[in-house]
């Protein structure tokens, strides 16, 4: 018996057993045919117990999907943006293809940078400017005033 891999990225296939699909009766318009047709899609990924991804992406992952992901780590998606059940599922499908991809890749590790000293004069040179501006618009204490 021959299991079927979802591939995600080149490193990153993910068994279709651990993924589990229902299929629900979807909210909104459309009149008779969405009380009666369960065509909405609601997809379910156990990645806190996948052996698919590791420990990295998965925080990752928990940080991207949001309030899409349990406590216990279940990844859920629903999708009934179509009339078709087919069509949702392929959405579905496709929409957690991406969140995984999304997940896989690395951050970009951001170097801090000091900004040119360039810079620094014209902004201290501008504080200058303001504070003598300011200073300007004291008023002059009149020559029997002092105290």
């Amino acid at each position: 018996m021959a299991t079927n891999m979802i591939q995600v990225t080149d490193t990153i296939a993910v068994n279709e057993s651990e993924i589990q699909l229902e299929f629900i009766r979807a909210s909104g318009p459309g009149g008779q045919n969405v009380n009666k047709v369960s065509s909405a899609v609601q997809l379910r990924f156990n990645a806190a117990g996948s052996s698919a991804i590791n420990n990295a992406i998965y925080e990752r992952l928990k940080k991207i999907a949001g309030r899409r992901m349990t406590a216990e780590g279940v990844l859920i998606i629903k999708a009934n943006r179509f009339r078709s059940q087919e069509q949702n599922r392929q959405d579905a499908v496709n929409r957690f293809i991406l969140l995984i991809q999304r997940a896989a890749e690395k951050p970009k590790h951001r170097h801090p940078t000091r900004p040119p000293a360039v810079s620094r004069q014209r902004r201290l040179s501008a504080k200058r400017h303001r504070a003598e501006t300011k200073r300007r618009r004291k008023t002059i204490p009149q020559s029997g005033e002092e105290s």
